[in-house]
């Protein structure tokens, strides 16, 4: 109304602000607290960190696919024995320039996200939404502080639906009159790195025990494992949304996992380490205590397998709800 108005000066502009604003059709935009600004910047810091050196690493892969070289047997191209490896191979003078130089900016690179993880996960030890969302399978540290920088205040979302639709994991709907709705892709709206994050935390929470990897699994048998993925961290979403709105950390979580994430955290953000004094986090490493948290978010796994099982099929065609036979 304003852009493109045949006549336009600041006092019509005003008036159709005013107008528009009266009547309800100017959206809100929610400003965040400092703190979750500086925790947004620091997230984004990281992203493009990784980015450019994710971009250096595929430089030396191309380099070593234009002169034949197979790939590299090590898992890690630019750890010590990846460098080992790479010191070995027949390569031109200019092109062999070209992998020092690339190796060397990761080194810088490697620096400066060190730097920056250690300041994200400092401020994740003294933030409780952080340490709430570290309680949900497959979301570490840096997962959950990019999770909260992106949530910011949970009451600004009436619903978890509204806070799927901000991170754009609500499928697209096409629908006029009575006909039926059609429903697409999600729709990708919002923050898309918290929602690719939610996305990568959905495949780890696929392979840990519990009720997630049976959503997961029973999705899969349907759709197939990429749909069940993101399926997976709607799912996410939504179970996001009832913890901060209610206080109240994942009922499945597994205590001794949840302190090796903790003290993965503390060492990350620089705190001393405790030689020959065994914390809470040691108890992960006892295979008795393992199989014991496992046993019981086993049986969760369990129970949601059955109950679901006893669900009819949803009818096509019908907006019928899944509902467990009598």
């Amino acid at each position: 109304m304003i852009a493109h108005a045949k006549v336009k000066t600041d006092t019509i502009d005003a008036s159709v602000l005013a107008k528009l604003y009266a009547s309800g059709f100017l959206p809100e935009v929610w400003v965040p607290d400092p703190e979750t600004l500086a925790l947004r910047r620091q997230v984004t810091r990281r992203t493009q960190l990784v980015r450019q050196r994710s971009r250096l690493k595929n430089l030396i892969q191309s380099i070593l696919h234009a002169h034949l070289i197979p790939p590299c047997p090590h898992g890690n191209l630019v750890g010590i024995s990846g460098r080992k490896w790479l010191a070995k191979q027949t390569l031109p003078e200019d092109e062999r320039v070209a992998i020092d130089r690339h190796l060397a900016l990761i080194g810088q690179i490697t620096e400066a996200l060190t730097v920056v993880e250690a300041d994200i996960a400092a401020q994740a030890l003294h933030d409780p939404t952080i340490r709430r969302l570290m309680t949900l399978p497959g979301i570490d540290v840096t997962v959950a502080a990019s999770v909260a920088a992106a949530i910011g205040d949970i009451r600004r979302f009436s619903d978890p639906q509204k806070l799927v639709a901000y991170l754009g994991l609500n499928p697209s709907v096409r629908q006029s009159g009575e006909g039926p709705a059609y429903h697409g892709r999600i729709t990708k709206q919002g923050r898309g790195h918290t929602r690719g994050m939610l996305v990568e935390a959905a495949w780890a929470a696929a392979r840990s025990p519990g009720p997630l990897r049976a959503f997961y699994r029973r999705i899969a048998s349907r759709r197939g494992k990429y749909i069940a993925a993101v399926a997976t961290a709607r799912k996410l979403a939504m179970i996001i949304w009832h913890m901060l709105s209610k206080d109240a950390d994942y009922i499945w979580a597994r205590p001794a996992l949840l302190a090796r994430k903790f003290r993965t955290a503390e060492l990350r953000a620089g705190l001393p380490t405790r030689h020959a004094r065994r914390g809470t986090a040691y108890d992960y490493n006892i295979p008795a205590k393992r199989a014991e948290e496992r046993s019981r978010v086993e049986r969760a796994e369990a129970a949601y397998t059955d109950l679901t099982s006893r669900w009819r099929p949803r009818p096509k065609g019908r907006k019928a709800v899944e509902k467990p036979a009598p």
